[in-house]
This record gives structure tokens, C-alpha cells and sequence, in this order.
């Protein structure tokens, strides 16, 4: 009887909780407008880095005053990890039902089948654009502009190592930024804004801070470089207070550009029709205050994945308003789509559901309580309005302990057996969902894609090559001294073509003349590398805090040739043919762009 019954939760947890999935989006017209709508996200920011929060450290004007005209969300939840949260917010679904599984050398993509939110809103005839942070698929048919933007600046990977003056995307081609990252993302949006003025827009304002490193301009850590800090993280790990200072530092600045861009929206008379979402991807990237909540960015505990929640829309939300219910990233969807009114159907079953009822009505007493699943690492974690279940099984009453040091589960028994229902259910039908190795190739030569960019964090490398850092994003290839050696993807060419190749080196003048080969199957491009550029590594001039990432180098571009490539699946292989000194090059990417 007790397996009976287990299966009858499964079945019940699986059919409704996706029931919202099987529907057409929400229908009503009764807003009778049709709003523009700005997604911020910030990058490690904490529930506990607002002013709005009581953080005594931090002032954040600009966001507090968008929660006082506009909703706040007391209880939102994200996932531990960027990547996770990214997908679930674009998708509506568990990351795990869309193939990310990882942050890093493929496992951060969005399956090719889901269906993202810039591609429903470029269905209801809204401009799209995301400025910042993608990290969620690089090559085509995975980045932006295959996924619904129309306009796309920032970079792919998980994170970046220069935050000045950096080498980024736009659409494909590589550019160089103007001054300091976030403000240059901003000015980004500002002008994508008023350039669409005069007709419905949407647009992902993804910030790269505060994720480290921890680098920035003089006239920003002057302003917190001396700042006493009157509350500090109340655990037993040490808090890093120059880090910690840090991390204000590029929360205040995150909040000096929301108000720039709140400026530009009332400048050109949008402020009322224009929904400005304000979100992070999961908790703080270092030990500090976070309201008592116990755990950090990569964990399952309260304090790493509930995050800041605001909305604001004059015209239709226009009153101060704080919503207790517990909600999550996978909602932002629905919301969206039944807010502007969009009749698109939905392919596959969410697993968020639209919080529009809590937004412009009073069904708090008739909303029925829920259960968020939050995962990673192998680790899941159950919560409903007013307990967590954490991924050892423990039960805690989060109202009365949000640092989770009181196991209640005896006198809550019934409680928990129904979140242990929930837990096994996702772990039996959701993880099941991912397959056990990912055998997703990297894509290159999408239909309609010009350039297909393949950088260091997506290959692999044998013999004694290795990368500038074990953390893949941002990284590049270095001490190539075998011509046994090799970097190579797995990979699947989608569209026959010819191609251009440009790949972007370092080789000091004494190693000049290494010749290399990419193949691919059958097809292969000799070349060889005459022009020596051995720049210093560098970043490390700006940051505050010793960087764990990879420092970075001015890396140039070769002008390969032109190789043409079978539609099919192989290994694509850059090898060395001949290296006449003690080194190949140090390798960062390499550049396809479809001649034919």
C-alpha cells in the first residue's frame, strides 16, 4: 500500500504541477494595454545587498524607490547557480527539463526545442535586445540572436575576466566595450529604449556584477575602500570585508544605473507603460549579511536561492504592495505572457504559473500554497509557504528560523512526508528527464547564422595542454609544446558551407612559425602563424580582491583561410604540425563566419 500510494503522490505531483502547461496562456484583456518590459538581473547579488532589506552597508536608492511604487516580493526563489535560473527564467521550466545541468563546457545550454521568452514576445510584435550576461549556449542555434533577440551585446560564458574596456559580442562580431562594463550595458539599454520608443519593446538588462572579479574603476572603490560596515555575516565561516566592500561597491553602482535607466524611460515619457522587473540569479558570491539566512550562492539553503523581486508599472501597479506567497523564476513566464495578453500556446508544460491573480487582485486568502523545488549539485531542496525541507530531510520553520538551526520534523511530521513526496517525485521524474551523459554536440553552421564562435571553454585538450585556469568560463589554452597535442569539440556541422576562419592567439616572437591544421572530417586547413604578439596577462591591475577566475591577454585575430565543411558530426581539431620553438600558441577561440 505504500508504494500504492507513493506512486498516486507521483502521479498527481507530475500531472499538476504542469497542468498550466498543457493550457493556452491566460487570455484576459482586461488590462487593455499592452506594456513594454525590462528585465534587470544582476550576477551574485544577494537578497541581503539592498538598503530596501535593512543592510545598514549598503545604499541602493534607486531600487528601493521601485519597490515603493511598485510590488515586492518578500518569498521569490531562484536557483543555487546562475546558469540553472537563467533557463527557468527564460523557459518557464525546471533547468533540468531544458538540458542545463552546468555552468560550463556545454552543460549551461538551453535545449535547442525549448521555447525562451524573447521568442514569445517577438510573437506578440515587441522589439527584443539583451545587453550583459548570457550563459546560457554560445553557438547557434543556443545564442541570443537564434533565441528571439533581435539585438545582442555582452557575452556568452559564465563570466568574464575584464570588466574594462573588454572584448565582447555584438551579434556575432567580436568589439570592444567602452569604460566600465555595467555602465556601458546600461547605456546599451538607454539607447535601445530610445530607439523603440514608438513601438512595444523587450529587453534583458543582464548585469556581470557583482560576480568576481572584483575589479573596478578607482572612482568606485573610493567610495567603499574606508567604509565602516555596521553589520557582518553572523556564521561560523570568516567574512572577507574588502570583498564584501567590493560586492557594495558594484551593488551601489548596479543601483546609480537602474536610476539612469528609470531617467531615460521618464525622458522619453515610458515610465507608466513600461514594466521594470528587477531580479538576481541566486544568493551572495562571498560571506556577508544576508538577513540571518543561512547559505550562499551554490546552495539549496535559504540564504542561496531566495533573491530580491520587484516589479514596477505605474500604470497597472500603482500602488505599494508586498506579496508574502512564495513564488519563483519559473513564473516570470507565464506572468509575462497572460500580462500582455499573449494567446500563444505553450509547446511543452510548465512548471510555473502566472502570478498575475496576486498582482492585480486580492486572492491572497484563495491562493493555494505551493511547493518550489530548488536543485543543484545533486543536492534538492523543497519549500512551501512556511517551511523548508532541506537535502538531508531536515524540516524548518522558516518564519520563525531562516538561518535553519531547528529541526522541527517531529512535530511536523505530516509536513514533511508530503515535501519528502514532492522531493522523490522530482528526483524520480525531473532528474530522470537528463540524460546521463550529454552527448549534445557543439553546433556549428546553423541555418541563417553568420558567425559560430568556438572558444577554449567549450574544447577539450590533450597531452600537456592546459588552461589558464580550472574554471573553463573566460579561460584560454596554454603550454602548447607537443605536436602530438590537440584542442578539439565534438562537434556537428548543420549546414554544409564555406567558411572563413579567424583565430585569436598569442605567440611569443621566438615561437613564430608554428604551423597548425584544423580538420574536420575530411576537411582541412593548414596554416601558419608568422605574427608574434606575447602581450602580458592582465586585470590584475584594477581588481580589489585577489581573482580566482583567469587573468586575460590582448589576444589577435589570424586570418586562417577558408575551409569548406560537410554537414555532419566529427571532431573539429586544431593540431600543430610543426612547432619550431618551445611553445605553439596560446589559443582563445576561434571564428567561423558562413561565406555561401
Amino acid at each position: 500500500m505504500k508504494i500504492l500510494y507513493l506512486c498516486l503522490k507521483i502521479i498527481f505531483f507530475y500531472c499538476g504541477l504542469f497542468l498550466c502547461g498543457c493550457q493556452h496562456i491566460n487570455t484576459d484583456q482586461t488590462l487593455n494595454i499592452k506594456p513594454n518590459v525590462i528585465i534587470i538581473i544582476t550576477d551574485d547579488q544577494g537578497w541581503g545587498d539592498l538598503s530596501l532589506h535593512g543592510n545598514p552597508n549598503i545604499h541602493t536608492p534607486n531600487i528601493d524607490k521601485m519597490a515603493a511604487d511598485g510590488v515586492q516580493f518578500e518569498n521569490f526563489y531562484v536557483q543555487p547557480v546562475c546558469s540553472p535560473t537563467r533557463a527557468e527564467m527564460l523557459t518557464g521550466r525546471y533547468a533540468l527539463r531544458c538540458g542545463v545541468y552546468s555552468t560550463s563546457e556545454g552543460g549551461e545550454r538551453i535545449n535547442a526545442d525549448e521555447k525562451t521568452l524573447a521568442e514569445y514576445f517577438k510573437e506578440a510584435s515587441y522589439a527584443t535586445s539583451l545587453y550583459g550576461k548570457w550563459h546560457s549556449g554560445m553557438q547557434p542555434p543556443y545564442h541570443p540572436n537564434s533565441r528571439g533577440f533581435d539585438d545582442f551585446y555582452g557575452f556568452c560564458s559564465g563570466h568574464w575576466g575584464d570588466y574594462l574596456d573588454a572584448d565582447l559580442e555584438h551579434n556575432g562580431i567580436i568589439v570592444q566595450g567602452k569604460g566600465f562594463m555595467p555602465d556601458d550595458l546600461t547605456q546599451r539599454t538607454i539607447d535601445f529604449v530610445k530607439s523603440n520608443k514608438d513601438q512595444a519593446f523587450f529587453s534583458i538588462l543582464s548585469f556581470n556584477t557583482p560576480h568576481s572579479p572584483m575589479q573596478m574603476p578607482d572612482e568606485l572603490w573610493d567610495t567603499v575602500k574606508d567604509r565602516k560596515l555596521d553589520s557582518l555575516y553572523t556564521g561560523i565561516q570568516t567574512e572577507n570585508l574588502d570583498f564584501t566592500r567590493a560586492a557594495i561597491a558594484f551593488c551601489e553602482n548596479i543601483d546609480w544605473n537602474i536610476g539612469r535607466l528609470m531617467l531615460a524611460l521618464e525622458e522619453e515619457d515610458l515610465t507608466q507603460n513600461t514594466l521594470v522587473i528587477f531580479l538576481s540569479d541566486n544568493g551572495p558570491n562571498s560571506w556577508r549579511w544576508n538577513g540571518g539566512m543561512k547559505g550562499r550562492k551554490g546552495s539549496t539553503d535559504e540564504g542561496g536561492v531566495r533573491v530580491p523581486f520587484i516589479m514596477h508599472w505605474p500604470a497597472v501597479l500603482n500602488e505599494e504592495k508586498t506579496i508574502s506567497e512564495v513564488a519563483s523564476v519559473t513564473d516570470l513566464l507565464p506572468t509575462l505572457m497572460d500580462l500582455i495578453g499573449s494567446d500563444a500556446s505553450i509547446p511543452k508544460p510548465l512548471d510555473g504559473k502566472s502570478l498575475k491573480p496576486l498582482l492585480l487582485t486580492d486572492k491572497a486568502a484563495t491562493w493555494e500554497d505551493r511547493m518550489l523545488i530548488n536543485h543543484w549539485n545533486g543536492q534538492t531542496s523543497v519549500r512551501n509557504q512556511h517551511f523548508r525541507l532541506d537535502h538531508e530531510g531536515k524540516l524548518y520553520n522558516m518564519q520563525l528560523d531562516p538561518a535553519q538551526q531547528f529541526d522541527v520534523s517531529s512535530k511536523y511530521n505530516s509536513i514533511r512526508t508530503a515535501m519528502l513526496d514532492v522531493k522523490k517525485a522530482f528526483e524520480l521524474i525531473v532528474l530522470a528527464e537528463l540524460p546521463e551523459t550529454d552527448d549534445r554536440p557543439f553546433t556549428l553552421g546553423a541555418p541563417g547564422a553568420v558567425y559560430t564562435h568556438f572558444p577554449a571553454r567549450d574544447a577539450e585538450a590533450s597531452g600537456s595542454i592546459h588552461r589558464s585556469n580550472q574554471w573553463p568560463n573566460c579561460s584560454f589554452y596554454t603550454n602548447w609544446r607537443e605536436v602530438r597535442d590537440s584542442i578539439y569539440w565534438n562537434t556537428e556541422v548543420l549546414e554544409e558551407g564555406l567558411f572563413k576562419v579567424m583565430v585569436y592567439y598569442t605567440c611569443a616572437e621566438e615561437n613564430a612559425g608554428t604551423k597548425l591544421e584544423l580538420q574536420f572530417n575530411a576537411s582541412r586547413l593548414e596554416f601558419v602563424v608568422n605574427e608574434p604578439h606575447d602581450p602580458p596577462l592582465q586585470g590584475m591591475e584594477y581588481d580589489r580582491i585577489p581573482r580566482e577566475e583567469s587573468y586575460v591577454k590582448d589576444f589577435i585575430t589570424l586570418n586562417a583561410g577558408e575551409i569548406f565543411l560537410e554537414k555532419g558530426r566529427g571532431i573539429l581539431s586544431l593540431k600543430a604540425l610543426d612547432i619550431p620553438g618551445n611553445l605553439s600558441i596560446d589559443f582563445r577561440q576561434i571564428v567561423f563566419e558562413r561565406l555561401n
